[in-house]
Order: C-alpha cells, then structure tokens, then sequence
C-alpha cells in the first residue's frame, strides 16, 4: 500500500492519470461512463482434484496466498460418465478480488510476476470476450513469487479474469493498457 490515505498505488494511479486519459480518448462527459476495474476473478481447475484431495488442498492454499484471500471450492455442475465425475465432485478453486486487494493484486501481477513468466512477449490483444472482459492464461504458479517451491504438490495454471465496467472492448483494452499490462507489440505503460 502507498502512504497517499491507504490507498493501493495503482488505484492512485487509475484515478490521477487513467480516468482523465480515457475520458479525452473516447468523449466522455459523464464521469460514470469512465471504464473501471470490477473485479479480478482467479480460477485454478484441477480435473485430479476428485481423486486427490491433497492436490486440491494444496491448490487453495496457494491461491490464499497469492491473493491475499481464502479461496472457494468449485464443484462439479453435472455428471460427465466419461471423465468418471459426478455432480458435486470438486474440481478446482477459485477467489473474486475487489476493491484494494483487487488493485494489490493486479500491481504484483504487471510489476513481478509477468515479468518471471517464460518467454514472455506480451499478452494478446484479441482474448475479449466480447463484453470488455479480459481472460489470461497462466501456465504454471510458480511466476508468483510468493508461491514457496518447496510445497508444491503439482505444477498448475490459472485463469485470470479481469472483469471491467465497460461492454466495449476498445475501452476495456485501453483501460487494461493504461494500467501498466503488456500487450503484444505494444509499448506498455510504465507506472
């Protein structure tokens, strides 16, 4: 957190620089049709999650720590005979961030762990899906630093959701561009 009346560095950010930036770029005049973070929903699948609940215990404990908060166990919506999953079975994690922890995340994501993610050329531009929601693929947890190595069960990925106010994905783009994330062939924002 920054000394500026606790509040984390880049909502600072979003509310000094950001907000007057896509106010001039797109028109607005009302200051509620500015585009904003909502949320940022962290989801980590395990399809052996039912046969190993040690693997699923070790999963949330990690995305605890990598959010800052006490994730939620997803179940199985329905029946799959051929996965041998029943409805009820658990099948992975998940956290919703908002608020502070949501901007406290999103600032160790850009400034740590992107930049630990191998090979990295920067994020692509076209995974919108349509209503100004940006997913991201995580190969492995292991790009955050605060994931000890010695206590990983099983290397995973994660799907990251960056869910905005906006159902436009230009400005959703735009938003997600001013605050600080890499997209491909695309200089980014230094914060």
């Amino acid at each position: 957190m920054s000394a500026n009346n606790g509040k984390p560095r880049l909502r600072t950010h979003y509310d000094d620089t950001v907000r007057p930036k896509l106010a001039e770029a797109f028109g607005f005049e009302n200051p509620h049709q500015i585009p904003g973070l909502e949320k940022i929903v962290i989801n980590a699948g395990l399809g052996e999650g039912k046969d190993n609940p040690k693997l699923l215990e070790s999963a949330a404990k990690e995305l605890a720590v990598i959010s800052g908060q006490r994730p939620v166990i997803t179940r199985a919506r329905t029946s799959i005979s051929n996965f041998g999953l029943r409805e009820g079975m658990p099948v992975g994690t998940k956290v919703t961030l908002r608020g502070p922890r949501m901007y406290e995340f999103l600032d160790r994501f850009i400034s740590t762990a992107v930049p630990r993610i191998r090979d990295f050329r920067g994020f692509g531009s076209r995974a919108f899906d349509g209503r100004g929601n940006y997913t991201v693929g995580i190969q492995e947890q292991m790009v955050f630093a605060e994931v000890d190595y010695d206590e990983i069960v099983k290397i995973h990925g994660m799907n990251i959701t960056f869910v905005t106010t906006t159902d436009r994905d230009d400005e959703a783009l735009a938003l997600l561009r001013e605050m600080g994330m890499p997209f491909r062939d695309e200089v980014p924002v230094v914060i």
